[in-house]
């Protein structure tokens, strides 16, 4: 093994997928403290392209959504975004997002971050066996959120990948986009809930109206 090789051997990286419609400070706090709370190297950003659990009708534009992120992020040095899923034909899914960045960062540790309610529905996720073996799971919850459930669900699976699933507590994940969409549909503010740029994009283009 290089020397290379072995440096990577103790990277990690972290990756934040997510509809991002909008993307708000919930999401930035969430990838900040996973960062911060297991080591990571840096965390990729990944809006999705069709969500597999989504109407496609419901959600903007992907261009839209990667502009929103990528305007969101750029302020932060362990922060990238990557236009994989969105230049994906077909569904979006996890396993295969998590193999195209396992042979980018050949020997890096990957932690896929989320929320504990989509770590709920894991068990109907593509080739969930296979995921948990190629990352660790960071299930982002709200302050009180019960856990109990999540761990009978990953017993059903295999005793021995409730170990690939680590909790992280946000209070910022009180914020939603659907409120954050449903507040423009309203005329109502949504000043500090998002970061400002992406709020003056989204305005820009008259997005949730």
């Amino acid at each position: 093994m290089d020397k290379t090789a072995n440096q990577a051997k103790h990277k990690k990286i972290g990756l934040m997928g997510g509809t991002f419609d909008p993307i708000h400070h919930g999401h930035l706090v969430t990838a900040e403290e996973a960062r911060f709370q297991f080591n990571m190297d840096q965390v990729i950003f990944i809006p999705a392209g069709i969500p597999p659990h989504k109407s496609k009708k419901n959600v903007s534009h992907p261009s839209h959504r990667l502009e929103m992120t990528r305007l969101a992020v750029g302020s932060n040095p362990h922060f990238t975004v990557s236009d994989v899923e969105i230049n994906r034909h077909g569904l979006s899914y996890a396993i295969d997002t998590v193999d195209l960045i396992r042979e980018e960062y050949d020997g890096w540790e990957i932690y896929f971050i989320t929320g504990a309610d989509a770590v709920l529905e894991i068990l109907t996720w593509k080739k969930v066996e296979e995921l948990l073996q190629k990352c660790c799971f960071v299930a982002a919850t709200r302050p009180g959120f019960r856990l109990e459930s999540l761990g009978e669900r990953l017993i059903k699976l295999h005793p021995a990948y409730s170990a690939r699933i680590k909790t992280l507590e946000v209070p910022a994940l009180a914020i939603s986009s659907t409120d954050i969409r449903l507040r423009v549909q309203q005329g109502r503010p949504i000043k500090y809930l998002l970061p400002e740029a992406a709020e003056e994009y989204l305005y820009r283009h008259g997005l949730y109206k």
